[in-house]
């Protein structure tokens, strides 16, 4: 996989995006230091690369956990494995959502026993998408310890699950809705609030 120097994909790599209701909480330039902070966190917490593994949670998890390797190739001088964990079979509210659509699992060829396994998502919210996750980690390997990182923490924790790598803290209401756009599926980086009136008009 080639990899861009800048922890960022072009901006002309996707048509413009349509405006979207709600107001930006975090905008472009926002969400390229939010990944670089964190970068820097993972490795100075892991003391360097050595062993890492950086796994994102599809669908924007993937995308953010590619650039949060890129960041950290720039700052360490190293490829970090990536890869992507599918959890839709893993989750505990198959019987009460409408059908989700599988994604790939992708594990580095190294494997994940006694690495210490960065599992990346965009929002962090009740925190069963991360149980999920632990569960299939489970039946793929036995890593020596697991970190979090999330862009957006939003709160209402419905388990006893923290992310050890936050973008940014972002207190809502329930009733709010957190909308990530990333470049590689909707033409623009940015993190919007969308009230439920406005969401109701879309």
């Amino acid at each position: 996989m080639s990899r861009p120097d800048s922890a960022l994909p072009s901006a002309t790599s996707q048509p413009a995006a349509a405006p979207s209701p709600g107001r930006v909480v975090l905008s472009t330039s926002d969400i390229s230091r939010a990944l670089r902070r964190m970068a820097h966190e993972v490795l100075e917490h892991n003391k360097g690369a050595s062993d890492l593994v950086v796994l994102g949670i599809p669908t924007r998890g993937v995308e953010l956990a590619d650039r949060l390797v890129r960041a950290i190739s720039q700052v360490e001088g190293v490829d970090v494995p990536v890869g992507a964990l599918d959890v839709t079979m893993y989750r505990d509210d198959l019987r009460s959502q409408p059908v989700r659509a599988a994604h790939s699992t992708s594990i580095p060829d190294a494997g994940i026993d006694d690495k210490v396994v960065v599992l990346v998502d965009d929002v962090l919210y009740s925190g069963r998408t991360v149980r999920a996750a632990l569960d299939a980690l489970g039946d793929l390997g036995r890593p020596r310890a697991v970190r979090l990182a999330v862009l957006i923490d939003r709160g209402h924790r419905e388990l006893p699950i923290r992310a050890d790598h936050v973008g940014k803290n972002l207190p809502t209401a329930k009733s709010e809705k957190v909308r990530v756009r990333l470049q590689e599926h909707d033409g623009v980086d940015e993190v919007r609030i969308v009230e439920p009136a406005t969401e109701e008009t879309r």
